[in-house]
């Protein structure tokens, strides 16, 4: 009969049993062995079934010497196929077993991997075509997989989340959102991460700028000689930097504490400022001697605690000084109050409106008064200083121009040498276009001033523009009043020579030869107002008072004065007479002499 169990089969042999004589024989029927090489399943099997044979060879043997019936051979050859039957059917029963179990297993781990491939976000396990014993295996070793890819990442999760509780209990944040009972996806992760990463650079941000506004803090409180009294200002000084809360309220109020010193500070500084200015300005009314200022130089530099007290220890001091010596300090502080009158250009009838100025009763309330005064200039002085020096530049730049201007018209200026000359001319005109581009800038600037504030701005008393006006108008005056001394000067020296013939101041030394002297004179020649020359004078000056009338008129102009024909005819006789003259003298000693006086007399002329 044939064995029904699975393996005593393959795909190339079969194992049949047969009976030979009393004895039951396995033996593989099929292809021959040559043909396909044999499995080694196949090899165990063969050598099971002639293991068997030998075995029953040999108890067949045994049962012969012994003499065994035919009957008790078959009884024993049952039992010996019971038995072998009964292993038999026990390893199937364990195989069929593990089959089930083989089976069970991979029903179980295919449960597991869609469970965990739904954890971890992942695509459905694909199976391949295998045995069972091979597809349990790949089962079994993906699920291990996905079981250690799980646990890292809950052991992942489990860190980040221990760093963001550290992190956020640092800033006073709330934690990151995240499922901590479920397994976090590998975007989740990596968000996290994110996370985590811009919290640990907060908190380097704001840990710097604690340690910053900390150090700038020590140093106020240092300069202020304050010490931490509350319990926040003990935090940030005294205790661990590691410690202190970086919440975004801590930092406000860290700043805000670092505004209130700085304010405190600030205000030091300004009280300091101001009570070095006074002690400066007492100094100078009081003429404080070199000695005792030194003795407080140490603190006329620095806003600390110490400093102030210093100071206002000195003001306290020269105030009571100033108290001793009253009218030594009323005249300092005049001297000061009239620099600043010239600063802000005041007229003689402003200065004159401040009446304590000339009152001589040195008292307190007159200190006081002064004080003010100069407070109240000072103040304006400085809120328009910029429109002050702009006038005074030009002030400056006026002064030079007439400085030039007076030079221009001397007759001197000419002996220069080195180009003096010009450089003045280049520079008297460079300052025309100053001055003119200066007024048309402080008269868009006034304007706005005037504007603002709703009020004249004033120079000696009257707008600024009317006193520019003013002095180019006095400019102008003082050029026709020169022009006009010079055409009355030419005119009288015109009317001199008219009425005398020669020139009416001859130089020194020299010899000048009348119209009607023929000859040459010698060094004793009598001058032109002696008497011998009075008679001929005479005359000729009745003859041009008829010809010469008004030369003293305001008709002068140009250095021109209008003549009658009989002027002319006058003066061409006379000329002839002088050229006559002339012709003889040219051959003579004195020729220098008569061209001397020709030169002088054309130029006059």
């Amino acid at each position: 009969m044939a064995s029904s169990g699975g393996s005593g089969r393959s795909a190339n042999n079969v194992l049949v049993l047969v009976r030979v004589g009393p004895l039951l024989l396995l033996r593989a029927v099929g292809r021959p062995v040559t043909a396909v090489p044999p499995s080694l399943s196949e090899v165990l099997a063969v050598e099971s079934v002639a293991c068997l044979n030998s075995a029953l060879g040999k108890l067949r043997d045994i049962w012969e010497e012994i003499g065994i019936p035919e009957e008790q051979r078959l009884q024993r050859t049952d039992v010996v196929k019971k038995h072998v039957k009964g292993l038999l059917d026990m390893m199937i029963a364990e195989e069929e077993d593990l089959k089930e179990r083989l089976l069970k297993s991979i029903s179980t781990c295919r449960k597991e991997l869609d469970t965990l491939c739904q954890e971890l976000h992942l695509d459905p396990f694909e199976e391949e075509e295998s045995t069972i014993l091979q597809l349990e295996r790949e089962l079994r070793t993906h699920m291990e997989v996905l079981l250690n890819q799980k646990r890292e990442r809950k052991q992942e999760l489990k860190a980040l989340q221990d760093r963001d509780r550290d992190l956020c209990n640092l800033l006073c944040a709330r934690p990151y959102s995240i499922d901590s009972s479920a397994v976090p996806s590998l975007e989740e992760l990596d968000g996290f991460r994110r996370h985590l990463a811009t919290l640990t650079t907060e908190k380097e941000r704001r840990r710097e700028e604690f340690m910053r506004t900390k150090r700038q803090i020590i140093k106020c409180m240092e300069e202020l000689e304050h010490v931490p009294d509350t319990s926040f200002e003990q935090d940030v000084v005294c205790e661990d930097e590691e410690a202190f809360c970086l919440s975004t309220e801590n930092i406000a109020a860290l700043k805000e504490l670092l505004q209130q010193l700085e304010a405190r500070q600030a205000l030091n500084e300004a009280v300091c400022a101001e009570l070095r200015s006074r002690i400066l300005e007492l100094w100078d009314r009081l003429q404080v001697p070199a000695e005792e200022r030194d003795a407080v130089a140490p603190h006329m530099t620095g806003s600390r605690a110490r400093t102030r007290r210093e100071l206002q220890l000195e003001v306290d001091r020269l105030e009571e000084l100033k108290l001793q010596n009253m009218k030594v300090v009323i005249e300092a502080i005049r001297v000061e109050l009239a620099a600043y009158w010239d600063k802000c250009f005041y007229s003689p009838g402003q200065r004159e409106g401040f009446a304590p100025y000339y009152d001589e009763d040195y008292t307190e309330t007159l200190l006081q008064l002064h004080d003010a005064e100069v407070g109240r200039l000072k103040h304006y002085y400085e809120t328009h200083r910029e429109l002050f020096e702009a006038v005074q530049k030009w002030e400056e730049n006026w002064r030079l121009f007439l400085e030039l201007e007076r030079k221009s018209s001397d007759p001197n200026r000419f002996a220069n040498r080195g180009g003096n000359l010009l450089k003045e001319e280049k520079q008297r005109a460079k300052l025309q276009k100053t001055l003119s581009k200066l007024e048309e800038e402080l008269r868009v600037r006034i304007e706005g001033w005037e504007h603002e504030n709703q009020e004249a701005f004033l120079v000696s008393g009257q707008q600024f523009m009317e006193y520019v006006a003013e002095q180019w108008q006095l400019f102008r005056l003082e050029k026709e009043k020169e022009k006009q001394e010079r055409q009355l000067k030419k005119s009288r020296q015109i009317e001199g020579e008219l009425l005398y013939g020669a020139v009416a101041n001859p130089p020194a030394k020299r010899c000048v030869l009348g119209p009607h002297v023929p000859g040459k004179l010698g060094q004793s020649a009598r001058p032109p107002g002696h008497a011998a020359a009075q008679p001929l004078r005479s005359g000729l000056k009745e003859r041009n008072k008829e010809n010469v009338p008004q030369l003293h008129g305001p008709g002068l102009s140009g250095g021109c004065t209008p003549m009658s024909n009989h002027s002319v005819k006058s003066v061409a006789s006379t000329y002839s007479e002088f050229a006559h003259q002339l012709s003889k003298a040219s051959r003579s000693d004195n020729s220098s002499h008569v061209l001397n006086s020709t030169t002088t007399t054309t130029l006059h002329c």
